[in-house]
């Protein structure tokens, strides 16, 4: 009897969308290939090389034998370098069994829902969101709570927002700053007095804080499990090597929490994908050894390339945007175009050969997202060709 193969996938799948983020990145780099101009403003990662310290060591590791399995959690050495940069740069006191390094900070956040989600939990997540996270939480059996907000408050969430949304059955809420799309930054003070609602309610924080080093005009990232005790048990800080050090094909990312949530995540990686790449580890551990001083540089370098996106943007009167605080994105208005979000970004590529990230995957469908991970020169012809194309409509 011949199967129909499509009708033998699980019913989850059926409701799983793939990431926009990389298909964009994917038809960009295709038409590079064949020759075709082609600015992208869609790449999530970095555009500087891997620092040759972390490279050295991973090709030294590689001549040293470390090519075998490593314990599903991580190295122990590594795992102790995590435990002490969480002490020293974040105020967060974790021992390293209640650290877990897994394939990326994606893969991190997927390994916490799997072991905390159930069917019919509920999930809060600010909207716009970074597209995944929905996702994930629909792969674990769990509904997505998507909490709306606004450019005119920066896009973040309150305690009074969050409060419209929580049910008995809300057992998560996502928080990420900085945040990809938006750029939004939640000050120390934000931070705070989320930590309360989460603690009143006895909510799970994942706090997803993988664009920590990228902030811009002056102001503070806080991890929120520093606070106090209290929330510091309720809370899983997730972060990883890929935007810091320009690592995202290295696939390191890790958490850190409470012990029996970190031997859950342990124990489902030991049936998934087993350990982190032996010798990406021994990488990741020379990355701790980069100094301030180069990661401020990227970090200058990104925040040039913010102003230059931002001064350009501002003379098309036609778009508006939030001028980001961190990461390296530009959630940018298109409402005034009369497109929706996918129209504009197909017929920009197809008239203009500029390639960015239809807002409706995060969550918005009047808006686009701009990465500055590219060079200035590539910025300015960039956005001279969306003023073309938006002149045009």
């Amino acid at each position: 009897m011949k199967r129909d193969l499509k009708s033998c996938l699980a019913n989850r799948m059926r409701h799983l969308t793939p990431s926009l983020t990389l298909a964009v990145d994917a038809k960009a780099k295709k038409l590079k290939a064949e020759g075709i101009p082609v600015i992208s403003f869609g790449a999530g990662e970095p555009d500087f090389d891997t620092p040759p310290l972390i490279k050295e060591a991973a090709i030294q590791a590689i001549h040293q034998g470390v090519t075998k399995y490593t314990p599903a959690q991580g190295t122990l050495e590594l795992r102790k370098a995590i435990a002490e940069k969480l002490s020293r740069e974040n105020g967060i006191s974790y021992v390293p069994d209640e650290v877990v390094v897994s394939c990326g900070a994606k893969h991190s956040i997927y390994n916490v829902l799997q072991v905390l989600i159930e069917a019919g939990d509920e999930v809060l997540i600010p909207s716009p969101f970074w597209l995944s996270y929905p996702e994930m939480v629909t792969l674990a059996g769990g509904k997505s709570v998507l909490v709306p907000t606004e450019e005119r408050s920066e896009f973040k969430v309150t305690p009074e927002s969050l409060a419209n949304y929580v049910t008995k059955k809300t057992k998560v809420f996502i928080l990420n700053s900085p945040s990809n799309p938006t750029g939004t930054v939640y000050s120390p003070d934000e931070i705070r007095k989320l930590a309360v609602f989460a603690k009143e309610r006895g909510l799970i924080v994942i706090s997803d804080e993988i664009y920590e080093k990228l902030i811009y005009d002056g102001v503070q990232h806080l991890s929120i499990a520093s606070l106090d005790e209290e929330i510091k048990g309720l809370t899983i800080t997730v972060n990883g090597h890929s935007k810091t050090y320009a690592m995202t094909g290295w696939r390191i990312g890790y958490i850190a929490g409470p012990k029996e949530i970190a031997q859950a995540v342990s124990s489902l990686q030991s049936h998934s994908t087993s350990n982190p790449t032996s010798f990406a580890q021994s990488g990741a551990l020379a990355a701790f050894k980069i100094g301030d001083g180069d990661i401020e540089k990227v970090r200058l370098s990104f925040e040039k390339r913010r102003d230059l996106l931002a001064g350009e943007l501002s003379k098309i009167k036609a778009l508006g945007f939030f001028k980001p605080k961190g990461a390296f994105y530009l959630f940018c208005n298109i409402e005034k175009t009369g497109l929706g979000s996918v129209a504009f970004c197909e017929k920009l590529l197809e008239t203009k050969q500029v390639a960015c990230v239809p807002g409706v995957a995060f969550g918005s469908d009047k808006h686009i997202r701009l990465s500055f991970a590219i060079s200035e020169k590539n910025i300015i012809e960039g956005i001279r060709r969306i003023g073309e194309f938006v002149q045009s409509l």
